[in-house]
């Protein structure tokens, strides 16, 4: 029983031992494979917004409450306007036209007789037949002898805008380039003056040019106009005016909040 026992514990300690002095067996680590890639063949993205196209407002009409003609003078009545001749200058009416003429650096207007004005469009056709450089010639709005609006055609493709009273001139619009003023003569062009209130706006053959503001003259007759600026002489000849009635109602400016 003894010998067995012995032989027992001899065993198990070379057991033990074998267990203790055995090479270790290193243990592979088993790689988790990583999943194969799935190809989206559709990706989802996001909706796109679509575009909003921006729409330029309308032009704004440059003219608005025209109405009924009140006038139109063919020119076949020469009382109707200042007339006279002299060396310097000469206003005559021939043809159904009234003709201006002047030497060099001579300035002459004429007036139409028995109209006072002072909303309305008023249209003339002017044809400059002597004309170079910054010789000028136009149209007079609310106009009386000594003091009106002159909108002034140069010869050399300019319009302007001034108030005269008297011998003073004042500068309402400064000189700009027009395409539709003609360079030199001869030439054609239709001249038209929106007056309502404060606000004057030019027009050439139906084309707005520009506008300007004054409170002085409220009212007065039509005119037309001729200056030299140089040398040389500048006859210049007006047809056709029309006048139409506005009725029509500027807005008011709200003043901005402080």
């Amino acid at each position: 029983m003894a010998v067995a026992l012995a032989m027992t514990l001899l065993t198990s300690s070379c057991s033990v031992l074998d267990a203790l002095n055995a090479t270790p067996v290193p243990i592979t680590a088993t790689e988790t494979p990583l999943p194969t890639p799935t190809i989206v063949w559709f990706p989802a993205s996001s909706t796109p917004t679509l575009g909003v196209f921006s729409t330029k407002p309308p032009t704004p009409e440059m003219r608005p409450g025209i109405g009924t003609t009140t006038l139109t003078d063919d020119f076949s009545d020469p009382s109707l306007w200042d007339t006279a001749a002299s060396d310097q200058a000469s206003a005559n009416i021939q043809d159904n036209r009234l003709n201006l003429s002047v030497q060099s650096k001579v300035y002459v207007i004429s007036l139409r007789h028995d109209l006072s004005a002072s909303d309305y469009y008023a249209e003339i056709t002017a044809r400059p037949g002597l004309c170079r450089g910054e010789d000028s010639y136009g149209l007079l709005i609310r106009a009386n002898a000594v003091a009106y609006y002159r909108f002034s055609l140069s010869c050399n493709g300019n319009v302007y805008a001034e108030r005269i009273s008297g011998i003073k001139r004042e500068l309402l619009q400064e000189s700009l380039l027009s395409g539709d003023v003609p360079r030199g003569a001869p030439g054609e062009v239709r001249i038209g003056v929106w007056a309502v209130g404060t606000e004057m706006r030019l027009f050439l053959n139906g084309r707005y040019q520009f506008s300007v503001s004054s409170s002085n003259y409220p009212t007065g007759t039509i005119g037309v106009f001729v200056n030299s600026a140089g040398e040389n002489p500048v006859i210049v000849s007006f047809s056709r005016l029309t006048i139409q009635k506005v009725d029509y109602i500027l807005p008011t400016m709200t003043p901005m909040p402080k």
